[in-house]
């Protein structure tokens, strides 16, 4: 789905075509430095086998960030389980959704796609982005308006 890839896009702005898988956790730090704010990136395992135990990481975070790869359409379709699981963890928390590798697809496709979304009547705070860890395409902007959204609660 790319979650390695946009972290390490916004926090150390690079980027590798490799895969890179995550196990477990890994946390990476940034500053924002216009609403100085500190903020802990949890990446979490996506797989299957993790979610059992995902709640747990869940507990007490502020917001998220859930990625869908747009070049595979079930992970466009399983946003809901994600955002449902951070909400039943945290009923207050922000969210905004990265429909992410928006380079890879056709905008009739990314539309498409968007009208899944849509139709999930999902409505995260923080907004739906079309993001590119690749070319940085809303990395930055989706990053950010979580913070913002985080610290207006």
């Amino acid at each position: 789905m790319g979650k390695t890839s946009l972290i390490r896009r916004f926090v150390e702005r690079q980027f590798s075509d490799q895969y890179l898988s995550t196990v477990g956790v890994k946390i990476s730090r940034k500053t924002l430095e216009s609403v100085n704010l500190q903020l802990l990136i949890w990446d979490l395992e996506g797989h299957t086998k993790f979610k059992s135990i995902a709640p747990s990481y869940l507990q007490g975070a502020s917001g998220v960030i859930v990625v869908a790869d747009v070049s595979r359409l079930e992970t466009v379709e399983r946003l809901d389980e994600h955002v449902n699981l951070f909400l039943s963890v945290n009923p207050k928390g922000k969210i905004a959704i990265a429909l992410n590798k928006s380079d890879l697809v056709e905008p009739e496709k990314l539309n498409q796609l968007i009208q899944i979304f849509q139709d999930k009547d999902l409505n995260p705070e923080a907004g739906l982005y079309q993001t590119s860890a690749k070319t940085g395409a809303y990395v930055d902007e989706i990053f950010q308006q979580l913070a913002d959204q985080i610290l207006k609660a």
